[in-house]
């Protein structure tokens, strides 16, 4: 009797541990679908960036913009007033004409190409102004990843700001224009594309507003630390290669030169 008191009790217990793990099981991918559900990160500038995870990182927070963390952005945590849940189910994807969504890095690189700019000035511009988010709003009503006015964009002849390539295009040529009007002064471009060129005129310069300091000063900023971390890979690039040359075994014939073989300077050519 004690023995088959102890089968059933292992039984039960076999039961309700299977049954527990099923509950798991359950629970783990609700977790890990709650985990990667689509966020919104609500910023302190009024802007919000959609996002399908995140993760901090001593005082940043880096907001990944796909489950394989293949792209993010990095945001400040002091920046970030919290997060909301986005209700919003995703846009299908602009294709191309193979029928993929065309990268981000291909639409910047033709708008840039177009309007013959530094595709890495026109992503830290993109950065600056949306943190990448193709459906950024800002309070006063610019939209997608360059922050098109409604008005600037219409006179731009962008139809629809959150396209992609349409927004992309139509900034990277209103920063060329603002390029052009201000002599190739790209700070004066710069706070111009964020305040107007009224307000660079009115004050002959960037306008004492915090905003747009911050504005200039940090796409700037991020602008020359990309070009000076490409030249210090460029020289590093250049010295392991003449290190190699040297290290390289010579090539170069043993013993006499053939008969048939001229050089140069006894070339009668």
């Amino acid at each position: 009797m004690i023995r088959g008191r102890s089968s059933a009790t292992v039984r039960a217990t076999r039961a309700a541990a299977k049954g527990a793990a099923s509950f798991c099981a359950v629970a783990i991918i609700l977790l890990a679908r709650s985990a990667t559900a689509a966020e919104l990160a609500i910023l302190r500038n009024g802007f919000s960036i959609r996002h399908e995870h995140r993760r901090v990182v001593g005082a940043t927070t880096r907001l990944y913009f796909a489950a394989d963390d293949s792209s993010f952005t990095d945001v400040p945590t002091a920046e970030i007033t919290g997060y909301e849940e986005d209700l919003l189910l995703p846009l299908p994807a602009t294709a191309d004409a193979r029928g993929s969504a065309p990268a981000l890095n291909e639409v910047v690189n033709s708008a840039s190409a177009a309007y013959h700019l530094d595709p890495d000035l026109v992503n830290s511009v993109i950065h600056a102004e949306s943190g990448f988010n193709s459906r950024a709003v800002s309070p006063k009503g610019a939209r997608g990843l360059m922050q098109l006015m409604p008005s600037t964009a219409g006179q731009l002849g962008v139809h629809d700001a959150f396209d992609p390539a349409t927004n992309v295009e139509g900034g990277s040529r209103y920063l060329r224009e603002l390029l052009e009007r201000y002599n190739f002064d790209l700070v004066k471009a710069l706070a111009a594309y964020n305040a107007g060129p009224q307000r660079v005129e009115q004050y002959r310069g960037v306008p004492p507003f915090r905003e747009t300091r911050a504005y200039v000063a940090r796409i700037v900023h991020e602008y020359n630390t990309k070009k000076i971390a490409q030249e210090k890979e460029a020289k590093q690039k250049q010295a392991a290669a003449r290190a190699a040359s040297k290290k390289a075994p010579s090539r170069a014939p043993q013993g006499p030169k053939p008969a048939a073989t001229a050089s140069v300077a006894e070339s009668p050519y």
